[in-house]
């Protein structure tokens, strides 16, 4: 589950493995340039972390967040 704190929507995923991981992050590289909107994300081996918010609305979560995110979960769901 997403959550929500300090003007950011936050979420870890955590994989079997750094190639795991990676596959993942390929893949919702491919969804955040098609809806040019662009997240702090980290890799640290087998865990990715997400803090989306917008930049361009003074750094608050808007629609675009949570409408990426659900893409990313989307996603994560779909590589189970």
């Amino acid at each position: 589950m997403w959550k929500e704190e300090d003007n950011k929507l936050r979420k870890s995923f955590k994989f079997k493995d750094f190639k795991e991981a990676f596959s993942f992050m390929t893949e919702v590289s491919e969804v955040v340039n098609e809806m040019d909107h662009h997240p702090f994300w980290t890799n640290t081996y087998n865990k990715v972390d997400f803090e989306l918010n917008t930049h361009s609305e003074g750094d608050v979560v808007t629609d675009k967040d949570r409408k990426l995110a659900a893409a990313i979960d989307e996603i994560f769901e779909k590589g189970k």
